[in-house]
């Protein structure tokens, strides 16, 4: 399973229509895009994927179109996480996982558990799904976050095998690095920061950017993991400007005016996340020509 995480996970956006259902033809052309520009894997259902304002059945919709449009039989990452344990166990058993590798968790948001609460969380996540689980850090969004030892006790867990750490600390990703299992994947959360993380041990990145610019992230990535620093570094800070512009009126609103810039899809969100301003289209397209990208 390790192997099937190295290197690019796209973070896929959902598209909507006008009336916002869900656009599945231009997510299918955008499956087909990231496929064949060099993602290594696909994650569905994500917070860029705005999962907090779709449905339980739009959620088991997009998955199996997912799985049913998948050109090149990449392996598949599911989000399924939340601030309540019992509500996230019955998700994931009337869940479909025919066909999904693994399962994105984030940590419980805006009840603010302890580190007990949080390792007990993970811990019943990972007794009750039948495929593996990702655990996902991100406490600029959710405020609680995983200390290094409550991830290395989960690491104990048969079924946890991987962190997708979206903390932006290069001295905690080091200390990951030094006490985690060979064996425990970990992953980038942090587009800006897969360089340096990959530098110190990590394996890859789960990405929004790679929606936008899949070749150029699998290019920045894989030179990193193959050891040509020189480049990696040359092509990450290509998108030093760009990167910050996309979440500057909040995720995935910067990658969504990107997608409909590139015409891969438009870029309608759902309340209470609102379009990207004129200002933001105008620096997106700005940063977008002066880093090579136009």
């Amino acid at each position: 399973m390790s192997t099937k995480l190295k290197g690019v996970g796209a973070a896929l956006i959902t598209p909507f229509h006008e009336d916002l259902s869900i656009d599945f033809n231009s997510l299918k052309s955008l499956i087909e895009y990231v496929s064949n520009e060099g993602c290594d894997y696909l994650v569905v259902n994500g917070t860029t994927g705005e999962s907090a304002t779709t449905t339980a059945a739009e959620k088991a919709e997009l998955l199996a179109f997912v799985k049913a449009n998948n050109p090149k039989g990449l392996p598949i990452v599911y989000g399924a996480g939340g601030n309540n344990t019992a509500a996230v166990i019955e998700h994931i058993k009337n869940t479909d996982f025919e066909g999904v590798d693994a399962i994105l968790s984030v940590c419980p948001y805006y009840n603010k558990p302890p580190q007990t609460g949080l390792i007990a969380h993970f811990e019943a996540i990972a007794d009750a799904s039948p495929v593996p689980v990702i655990l996902y850090d991100v406490p600029g969004r959710t405020v609680a976050s995983l200390s290094v030892d409550s991830i290395v006790t989960l690491a104990k867990h048969e079924n946890i095998i991987a962190l997708k750490d979206a903390t932006s600390s290069l001295e905690k990703a080091m200390e990951l690095t030094n006490v985690l299992p060979k064996d425990f994947v970990l992953l980038s959360g942090d587009d800006n920061l897969v360089t340096p993380l990959i530098s110190v041990g990590y394996q890859g990145v789960i990405s929004v950017i790679a929606n936008g610019f899949p070749k150029a992230f699998h290019d920045l990535t894989w030179a990193a993991l193959n050891g040509d620093f020189e480049k990696a570094a040359a092509l990450q800070r290509r998108f030093l400007i760009f990167d910050d512009l996309l979440y500057r009126e909040s995720n995935p609103v910067g990658i969504k005016k990107v997608c409909e810039i590139r015409g891969l899809s438009h870029s309608r969100l759902r309340l209470p996340l609102m379009e990207a301003s004129s200002g933001l289209e105008d620096l997106l397209k700005k940063a977008m020509k002066d880093e090579g990208f136009m």
